[in-house]
């Protein structure tokens, strides 16, 4: 775009109140509007829509921060940890005779008083966190190029503010300012539905730039405000990119008592658990909705082609093999668990997951080869966890999230999961012992995990089954008692010889197959169909003990077998290879 009167990047309000005047002219009338898009979505997606320009964007992360004036476009990936409900704010209103707006904004452009032609809107409160198990190499690159907006390179001209600190002057462009206008106050005593929603809890800190302590950093919450968005757009635990507008300045802070933040959802104490000189806000402008794929840079080729696919996967069956000490039985079994993902839920059961229980772990071998398949697995997938299990942590963590109503909450536990994250259980450290009430709810909320992949989360005075769509697999020396997995292999590695260093391109292409080839669809003819039924019905007629949870299992591996080679339709040469393995694996379980 030539010749706008603003800059999207260094001052977004002012293309929103632009386009707000604009709206004006043409038309809009606030005192009737309910805060609904005027065109200031459409300046920014044009914008966005430039050559280069979304890159121009900075990433909002614990480092970046220190160096993003606020007022400024950002951007911030997240998942949803919490959705807070509600809020009300003074949206529109009149300066003499002109209306302005707050929108995409925390505080007034300009002192107030209280009027009847005052406009509340509303907006919504995201409460988001990185991904859960985020790996570096998965983290979006930043250009240092956008940091340097910073206060060394925006002298601007500075105004005294009535404590005699010195203010920026972009304040008038930016809406910060008004703390406790007198129209709050009236409000207040007018008992006003919005009563306070200009101005959020602060703690008092004189520092210069946003700091996180050590223990925060890989988290790094931010409370993201929606607009103009449907509830069904914005669920709990997913990921997005949100892009807006950044409120944070500590120089700008006030205490807990001065604040004067209320809405319908909140009162002081609720927001003072998300003070805004901990927590960035971010005013989205807009949204998008990311999945594991997203988080895969540098995709070596755009489709699935099957010839490309094979050299794929058996350069990376040969390195699961590797690592799995030379077990090629074991590296396949977990090739397929790679690829597996909720493709459907039919009556409570979670079609196409396949978790994996390897056996024979000591707690030596877990050392070893535990550790090294952990380590790999971090290289590969973009949202991986680790969980040791043993009496003591399962008697104290917190793996379910709980709401917590005295801070309006939700507080996270660590089942909360992104839809694609993978987390290694380690049994080998269980002793035998004895399980109080929490370690007995914790069990039995791993066992739902494993078998139905749902958490239940506690609302204290009702509970709610949450979906999920994680990678499971199990590490245990029997059979795990705790976590039913749907596949139960003996581990058998023949050597602990050390790896080959793999290069980042290779990485790079193997991370591309585990996340493309697991969003592909499959089908089976009906003459695949007819001939897996028949096999089906000859094997429950030599053993009895099958049930329709095995055939689930065997259908699910006949679809992952055929896209691990790129292929979307079962064909008899990979229904073969299945019957082949499940025979391999009932000859290890004798």
């Amino acid at each position: 775009m030539v010749g706008l009167p603003y800059d999207c990047l260094a001052n977004p309000l002012g293309a929103v109140r632009l386009t707000f005047e604009k709206a004006l002219s043409s038309g809009l009338n606030p005192s009737t509007s309910n805060g609904s898009d005027w065109g200031a979505i459409d300046v920014f997606r044009q914008f966005l829509s430039d050559d280069g320009n979304i890159s121009q964007v900075p990433i909002l992360n614990s480092t970046s921060v220190k160096y993003i004036q606020p007022n400024t476009l950002v951007r911030f990936r997240g998942m949803i940890q919490d959705m807070l409900g509600n809020e009300l704010y003074v949206g529109a209103y009149k300066d003499g005779l002109n209306w302005k707006t707050n929108k995409y904004s925390d505080v007034c452009q300009f002192q107030m008083d209280y009027s009847p032609d005052m406009r509340l809107w509303e907006r919504r409160l995201l409460y988001c966190v990185p991904v859960p198990g985020l790996n570096s190499w998965a983290e979006p690159l930043e250009s240092l190029s956008n940091h340097p907006r910073n206060l060394t390179s925006q002298q601007r001209e500075k105004r005294p503010r009535e404590d005699g600190q010195v203010v920026d002057h972009m304040e008038l462009e930016s809406n910060q300012g008004c703390p406790d206008s007198p129209i709050t106050k009236k409000m207040r005593e007018d008992g006003h539905p919005s009563s306070s929603v200009m101005q959020e809890d602060m703690a008092n800190e004189g520092t210069t730039h946003f700091a996180l302590p050590d223990s925060e950093r890989n988290r790094f919450p931010c409370l993201v405000k929606v607009y103009d968005s449907p509830e069904s757009d914005l669920k709990l635990n997913e990921i997005f990119e949100f892009i807006g507008v950044l409120s944070f300045d500590p120089e700008l802070a006030i205490s807990k008592d001065e604040s004067n933040l209320h809405s319908s959802s909140f009162d002081e104490d609720d927001l003072a658990q998300v003070p805004h000189s901990k927590v960035p806000r971010i005013h989205c402008l807009m949204h998008k909705k990311l999945a594991i794929h997203d988080f895969v840079e540098g995709s070596p080729i755009t489709e699935a082609n099957p010839s490309l696919v094979r050299g794929i996967r058996e350069g990376l069956l040969n390195h699961l093999t590797a690592v799995l000490g030379n077990d090629g039985v074991a590296a396949q079994f977990l090739l397929l668990h790679l690829l597996s993902r909720v493709h459907s839920r039919v009556e409570g059961v979670a079609v196409g997951k396949l978790s994996l229980n390897l056996t024979n772990f000591s707690k030596e071998t877990a050392s070893v080869f535990g550790s090294r398949l952990a380590l790999k697995l971090q290289e590969l997938l973009p949202f991986t966890q680790q969980m040791p299990l043993t009496i003591e942590y399962l008697n104290s963590a917190m793996l379910v999230p709980k709401k917590d109503y005295q801070e309006n909450k939700l507080v996270s536990g660590a089942l909360q999961l992104a839809e694609g994250s993978h987390m290694i259980i380690d049994e080998t450290q269980l002793q035998a012992g004895t399980l109080n009430s929490t370690g007995i709810e914790n069990a039995r909320s791993l066992k739902n995990l494993t078998e139905s992949l749902q958490v239940e989360y506690d609302f204290q005075y009702y509970k709610m089954d949450m979906t999920a769509d994680v990678q499971l697999l199990v590490l245990s020396e029997g059979k795990s008692n705790i976590l039913p997995a749907d596949l139960v292999l003996p581990f058998q590695p023949l050597t602990t010889g050390t790896l080959e260093t793999i290069d980042e391109e290779i990485l790079q292409s193997w991370r591309w197959y585990l996340t493309t080839l697991r969003s592909l669809s499959h089908s089976i003819s009906p003459e695949m169909q007819k001939v897996v039924e028949d096999d089906l019905v000859a094997a429950r007629q030599v053993d009895r003990s099958l049930g329709s949870h095995d055939f689930s299992r065997l259908l699910t591996m006949s679809k992952l077998i055929s896209l691990s080679y790129g292929e979307t339709n079962l064909s008899m040469e990979h229904w073969q290879m299945v019957k082949e393995l499940e025979r391999l694996r009932k000859e290890r379980l004798r």
